[in-house]
């Protein structure tokens, strides 16, 4: 497994649980508490925080571990930039999807964690484009 799969899978399984934790609790409170006075900011950037700080402590780990320098070849970086193509496709849908929600006036909670869950789609899906091909071929 190359530096830059390990590194994918390292993203893809930090977004998805960190963002499913942050749902998680600020959609619960959506059930008992009115979205207006729901406090959903702070835990937002907490969590896109913890994703950042815990995927570069995660890669410096598997460089020190494996001692692998992490340089990429060219099968790398044709393999991001497919991988990074689909993500885009699913965060453009996303992102329309928002500037639907915004023209239509939907509350700011909504509008701010429809473009985060867009935002973790994407990436989900850039990740599993990019691992089938590690793992099946590009």
């Amino acid at each position: 497994m190359s530096f830059e799969e390990k590194g994918v899978w390292i993203y893809s399984v930090l977004v998805t649980v960190v963002s499913g934790v942050y749902f998680a609790t600020v959609l619960g409170q959506a059930r008992t508490t009115n979205v207006v006075e729901i406090a959903y900011q702070v835990p937002l950037l907490i969590s896109i925080g913890i994703v950042i700080a815990l995927t570069i402590v995660g890669q410096i780990a598997v460089a020190i571990v494996t001692r692998d320098s992490g340089k990429s070849d060219q099968r790398d970086k044709d393999i991001d930039r497919h991988g990074e193509l689909y993500g885009y496709y699913v965060l453009s849908a996303g992102f329309a999807l928002v500037l639907v929600m915004a023209m239509a006036r939907a509350e700011h909670f909504w509008i701010a964690n429809v473009m985060y869950l867009a935002g973790v789609l994407g990436t989900i899906a850039s990740s599993i484009v990019k691992i089938v091909a590690y793992r099946r071929g590009f």
